[in-house]
Parts: C-alpha cells; sequence; structure tokens
C-alpha cells in the first residue's frame, strides 16, 4: 500500500479540486474538512477515506493527521484552507486579525509539525496556500495579506526545517471563483472589473490552483522547494496598459 496524500480543506474550491485531480491518478487520499456531509459525499465520489475534524482545534489536528498515517508515512499534505475578510484598516480588530492568523497560519504550522515525522519517512511534500494581495498590496486587504504573509513565511522556514527529505511550497493565487470568494465574485460587475485587472482577463478557477498544487505534491517537482508560486493570469508581474 503506497503513502496517502492528506487534503485539509477538502471540501472547499481549490481542495476538492485537488482531491479529483489526485484521485484521477489513483493515488490513495484522506481528506479532511469541517461539513461532515460535504465531506462523506465527496469522499465516497473519489473512494477515499474521510475524517472530520477543525483546523483551529489542535486535538482535531492530531486526530486527523494520526488517523491519516499508514506505515508507510504520508506521501503529501496540502492545506487548503483560506479565509478573505476585507476590511478598511479603520474597521479591523484585534480579534480580526488574531482569527485570521490562527486559522491560516497557526493551523497550518501545526499541522505540518503533527505530520513530519510521516513526512519524513515517505520522503512526501506539503503544499501550503497564500495570495497574491501579500505581494502586492491591495486595499482593504490588512487582515487577509498579514495572516497569508505568515504562511508564506511558515512555507520558506519549514522547507529549510524539513529538508532534505520534505519539500515544502507555497501557491498564490490572484481572485478565483470559488465559494470562498463569493462574497466579492457574486456581483457581476466587480467579477468583470477584477477580471480585466489580468494580463489574462478572466477571473481564476479552482482547477489553476489545483493543477500546480498537483504538481507540487507529486514526484514530478522533486527539486523545487521553498518556492512561492504565483497562479494570476499576470497580474503581480505583468502591465499591459500603461
Amino acid at each position: 500500500m503506497s503513502a496517502p496524500f492528506l487534503i485539509f480543506g477538502a471540501t472547499g474550491g481549490v481542495g476538492s479540486a485537488l482531491a479529483a485531480r489526485l484521485s484521477s491518478r489513483h493515488l490513495p487520499l484522506v481528506l479532511s474538512g469541517r461539513n461532515e456531509a460535504d465531506l462523506a459525499d465527496l469522499a465516497d465520489r473519489l473512494s477515499a477515506q474521510s475524517i472530520v475534524g477543525d483546523v483551529t482545534n489542535e486535538d482535531d489536528l492530531s486526530r486527523v493527521v494520526d488517523n491519516a498515517v499508514t506505515p508507510e508515512g504520508l506521501a503529501g499534505l496540502a492545506f487548503c484552507v483560506g479565509s478573505i475578510d476585507l476590511k478598511p484598516l479603520r474597521r479591523v480588530s484585534a480579534a480580526d486579525l488574531t482569527a485570521a492568523f490562527q486559522l491560516n497560519a497557526v493551523s497550518a504550522a501545526l499541522a505540518i509539525q503533527k505530520a513530519a515525522p510521516a513526512l519524513k519517512k515517505a520522503k512526501g511534500s506539503v503544499v501550503l496556500f497564500s495570495t497574491i494581495a501579500v505581494a502586492q498590496g491591495f486595499t482593504n486587504h490588512a487582515i487577509v495579506s498579514a495572516a497569508k504573509g505568515a504562511v508564506e513565511g511558515i512555507g520558506r522556514a519549514l522547507a529549510a526545517d524539513l529538508s532534505p527529505d520534505v519539500r515544502v511550497n507555497v501557491v498564490a493565487p490572484s481572485l478565483m471563483e470559488t465559494k470562498l470568494a463569493a462574497p466579492i465574485t457574486q456581483s457581476e460587475a466587480m467579477a468583470q472589473g477584477i477580471a480585466k485587472l489580468h494580463p489574462i482577463p478572466r477571473l481564476g478557477e479552482a482547477e489553476d490552483a489545483a493543477r500546480l498544487a498537483a504538481f507540487l505534491l507529486t514526484d514530478e517537482s522533486p527539486w523545487i522547494t521553498g518556492q512561492v508560486m504565483r497562479v494570476d493570469g499576470g497580474r503581480s508581474h505583468l502591465r499591459t496598459k500603461g
């Protein structure tokens, strides 16, 4: 039996797209999320194991990892968890910042900490998720940029800590049409306006990020670690107008 891939946030847009992509390659999967019904449905469709858990609860993190690990270890861990809390600075509270940091950064670091021995055993890999807003600086993004900036720092630090046995990389997408982004993209005018800011003028899709995550998780990328890789239609680096 091969070591499995563990996906946290498996019922989200990117998590479910990544799970489907890995499943199509007949790779063993363990899926985790908070919504028991959605998780069970996804696991049934993909013939995967599922474990309900809340990543902000450290006991849940330990239980999920312990039940996912096989004698062969863990082939990979994808932390497809995120939040989009957009507010002007005058409305940002300490609670906002703390909650975002706990969900995005603390939980990711602890999940990897708990999975590290199993990942080392299988010489596995880790993929975390950030946002291009960390590098670009967008208005009203103080909360999410602070939290995801920490994720990028954690990714680089743990790539060093866990080398040479475990590779760690970060995927930083631009805005994607997922459930998480629905409060922004449900306005057709806003969605079209944001899409036009990209040199490839559309919003991202979950599959765009999932393709890169699958590449980084598997043995197709054996010499890539410590990287923050952007999937953003060129938005973070290109200016086609002015």
